[in-house]
């Protein structure tokens, strides 16, 4: 944990710093949520094809947009891989009620919905509860505050 001090100097710091390097980019977040590996460790499809989630094995792995995702079964690796598309979170995993207030947050697996065919996130059940009350609301909110959310 910082001390106020330590936050002070950081707050300060990082104006001066991009006043001497002006073409220094500022790091973006990842595109998928990762802990260390997509959605938790969980697959996917099994949100689909069992309803529910289910735990990924690093012996069924594929790599998209830039991260990690781990699979049940071999099958449920290869249905990602040939269409990942149709089978990913919406907004990369990220909790899509934070999406639709422009802002990121990381997610669990008992908090999801899928919605005409897409899989969505949350944060947790209460954001789960208050993205429900909304959905075609609160998915065209998170369209528009994405990706720019990203950083």
């Amino acid at each position: 944990m910082l001390t106020r001090r330590q936050t002070l100097a950081l707050l300060t710091a990082t104006p001066a710093a991009l006043t001497m390097f002006p073409n220094m980019a500022i790091a973006q977040k990842p595109k998928v949520f990762q802990n260390p590996v997509a959605i938790n460790a969980i697959d996917p499809i099994a949100y689909f094809e069992e309803s529910k989630p289910v735990p990924g094995s690093a012996d069924h792995t594929v790599v998209w947009n830039g991260a990690e995702w781990h699979f049940a079964s071999r099958s449920n690796a290869s249905k990602f891989e040939s269409d990942p598309e149709t089978y990913a979170p919406v907004f990369g995993g990220y909790c899509a009620f934070a999406a639709s207030r422009g802002y990121l947050a990381p997610t669990i697996p008992e908090a999801w919905t899928i919605h005409e065919g897409k899989l969505y996130l949350n944060a947790n059940l209460r954001a789960q509860e208050l993205w429900r009350q909304d959905i075609p609301g609160n998915i065209a909110a998170g369209l528009k505050n994405w990706p720019g959310i990203l950083g």
